[in-house]
């Protein structure tokens, strides 16, 4: 029996796994540090919780990485190894990353404060917070700092960094990646995340700038920049956007499209390659999408409010983007819009943003595909012995990739009808629990019911909060990366 135990232990590369989480506890810490100097100029008494949480997540992933040291590895890292590291990782990170809500006593509760984590790391923008501008200034820029980190993902940070400590990132990046599979645009996968993370760090950059030249303080305007880009939604105002100008609104719109793009196409707009841009399938579904929604719900809102044209179309388009990126940020109550207007917005829920962006949700091209094998399929009714293949970008896309799109909308269904269940049996009205796990699941933030635009989560029970956050983790990790791990297969030898 002991030996058979042994067997199974040693399929995972032990010290290598500890190695990794223990870098990615310190790069947690680091962060906390780049939140102190917004704590100092404001002169705010959440500078010692910072400091606290940075010194012990520094302290306890330096004695992990020691412990990996100690217990010796291989310098390879297997696909089994790729999805312990990804799934446990965000789940320590969430765990240490509420620390300084726990220490400065914003958020007392530990429920509460992994809640506000997660939903920062996983840039679901889902909040428990009743006044967000009465939070220390330090605090507060974590709590948006946190939904930058998950934005491109701290896996693939790390992918850019292992290869200096003679570790492969591959299946890291692998398992990270959003979308169907991860978009090479460099032969090295080192190459490729420093790619990567040079756009998304330019991109904060520019929105930082032009938000100012709104009239946006440097630090309000860095927050939006950092979670706009995240596609996360966290604001420092407690009515999110509503309160902004049109100039501020039309330029969080334009940086949430190109954060639900594909990187890799937002690299090309660098290089001005913008045939490649538009030649792209899915960003032309992409920028359809959210115009014919635009002007559906725009002409309704017009219709059945004296809001006036422009004001109407720009609630609309804000709205749409926000929603469909899984942005989350919100300018007006899209609940209180005629029934057809809200109804939009909600089926807006299951869509996400393009394969390979920082958005959430289902993501276009998965919806392409199936809707283009569900066409073909009555086709193949009539002429059962061709060979039919569903095409996307003019290539034929492999079976295996078609197979793994249908096995995971059905999966994303089933999570939530099962987790509408469970949030009903745990007393939450049905309406609520609907609009709780689409939001959580996707990666949005406001959701409907009593967890709409204008609410929040703090109302929900502790029991609640942990099924969400959980829902959180498996919609950024677009389900098989952690639902995997609860599988047989995932811990048999072979």
């Amino acid at each position: 029996m002991g030996e058979q135990f042994q067997q199974r232990k040693s399929q995972f590369n032990i010290g290598l796994i500890a190695r990794i989480m223990g870098i990615l506890i310190v790069l947690n810490g680091i962060f906390m540090f780049i939140c102190l100097p917004f704590s100092f100029y404001f002169g705010g008494e959440d500078w010692f919780a910072l400091l606290q949480s940075g010194v012990i997540s520094i302290l306890a992933g330096g004695l992990t990485i020691l412990y990996g040291e100690h217990r010796g590895y291989k310098r390879e890292i297997k696909k089994k190894d790729g999805y312990i590291v990804v799934s446990l990782g965000w789940a320590l990170m969430a765990f240490f990353g509420s620390l300084p809500y726990l220490f400065s006593h914003e958020i007392p509760s530990l429920t509460d404060a992994y809640f506000e984590t997660i939903s920062g790391f996983s840039t679901t923008g889902a909040s428990i917070l009743t006044d967000i501008e009465g939070v220390g200034k330090g605090i507060l820029f974590w709590r948006s700092l946190t939904q930058w980190i998950g934005g491109m993902g701290i896996i693939v940070l790390a992918v850019a960094i292992l290869p200096f400590l003679g570790i492969g990132g591959m299946q890291l990046f692998v398992a990270e990646a959003p979308g169907i599979s991860p978009d090479k645009l460099q032969p090295r996968i080192k190459e490729t995340a420093k790619r990567l993370w040079w756009v998304y760090a330019s991109l904060t950059v520019i929105e930082t700038i032009l938000l100012m030249t709104g009239g946006m303080s440097f630090y309000d305007a860095l927050n939006h920049a950092l979670t706009t880009m995240a596609t996360g939604g966290f604001s420092t105002y407690n009515d999110s956007a509503a309160s902004m100008s049109p100039y501020i609104q039309y330029i969080l719109i334009f940086f949430m499209l190109l954060a639900g793009t594909n990187f890799t196409l937002n690299y090309f707009l660098f290089k001005r390659m913008f045939k490649a841009i538009w030649t792209n399938e899915e960003y032309r579904y992409y920028i359809g999408i959210i115009f014919l929604s635009t002007v559906s719900i725009g002409g309704v809102v017009a219709y059945t409010t004296n809001l006036g044209i422009e004001k109407s179309f720009r609630d609309a388009l804000f709205q749409v983007v926000s929603i469909m990126t899984t942005t989350g940020y919100v300018s007006a109550d899209y609940t209180a819009w005629a029934p057809y207007a809200t109804m939009v917005v909600f089926v807006l829920m299951f869509c996400g943003g393009m394969a390979g962006s920082t958005a959430g949700g289902v993501k276009i091209v998965r919806h392409i595909i199936l809707f283009k094998n569900t066409f073909l399929e009555l086709k193949r009714q009539l002429h059962p012995t061709a060979i039919i293949p569903v095409r996307f970008n003019n290539k034929a896309v492999k079976g295996g990739i078609t197979f793994n799109v249908l096995a995971f909308i059905m999966a994303y269904f089933l999570i939530f009808g099962l987790g509408i269940l469970v949030l009903s049996a745990l007393g939450v009205d049905l309406m609520t629990a609907i609009g709780a796990v689409a939001t959580s699941l996707g990666n949005i933030g406001p959701g409907i019911g009593s967890v709409g635009p204008v609410d929040n989560f703090a109302h929900l029970p502790d029991a609640v909060k942990w099924v969400l956050s959980f829902l959180m983790l498996l919609g950024r990790l677009e389900l098989f990366t952690v639902m995997i791990i609860f599988t047989p297969y995932f811990w048999s030898r072979f």
